[in-house]
């Protein structure tokens, strides 16, 4: 069987989709990158990508009316590409439930924080908060529930006495590189 066809979504840096790029560039990697797709025109994953040889696609946000509006936008953008696998990497949008069951069982998520612990947003701030001793993220696929499909792996990372939210995001990231192109390509490994 040939490469996956994988598209990635951004809003952001893309740093997470990098780390997927540079893994598809190994010839036994199962996914081959067919689109980054962005909701922000100013996402700075788009000119990583473009260096990378990547195709890119912006669906701004701002243009759609509705979040169904925005999601038939993207699943259009996705099929003419012939998409297999959606990976989200920094997409700061909850995806529609009808968005979800179109692409059900094919989209994969990395989120900062050990999952089913503070799903959403300010994951740093919130496990210093709870005087938690390890932070770390979670590779999982989408579901209709925000940060709550089921996992396929996860990385611990230990909170330093005098962590704040900056310094332990700093080190969730970097573990978030080397998790999420090992899960994506386990996670690809089962489909049909």
């Amino acid at each position: 069987m040939g490469k996956r066809r994988l598209a990635v979504l951004i809003s952001g840096r893309g740093s997470n989709m990098e780390a997927l790029a540079r893994a598809a560039q190994a010839p036994d990697y199962p996914a081959g990158i067919v689109l980054v797709a962005s909701s922000k025109a100013g996402a700075a994953g788009l000119e990583t990508a473009a260096t990378l040889g990547l195709p890119t696609a912006v669906i701004p946000a701002r243009d759609h009316p509705t979040r169904d509006s925005f999601d038939a936008a993207l699943t259009a953008a996705l099929e003419s590409c012939g998409t297999e696998a959606i990976a989200l990497a920094g997409f700061m949008r909850i995806l529609t439930p009808g968005f979800i069951r179109r692409w059900q069982g094919r989209i994969v998520n990395i989120h900062p924080s050990l999952l089913p612990k503070y799903p959403g947003l300010d994951t740093h701030a919130r496990a210093l908060e709870a005087g938690d001793a390890q932070g770390g993220c979670t590779v999982h696929i989408v579901t209709e529930t925000l940060d709550d499909g089921p996992i396929l792996a996860q990385t611990a990372v230990p909170i330093r006495a005098h962590d704040t939210a900056e310094t332990l995001a700093a080190r969730v990231l970097e573990a978030e590189h080397r998790l999420y192109p090992q899960a994506l390509a386990a996670f690809l490994a089962t489909l049909p």
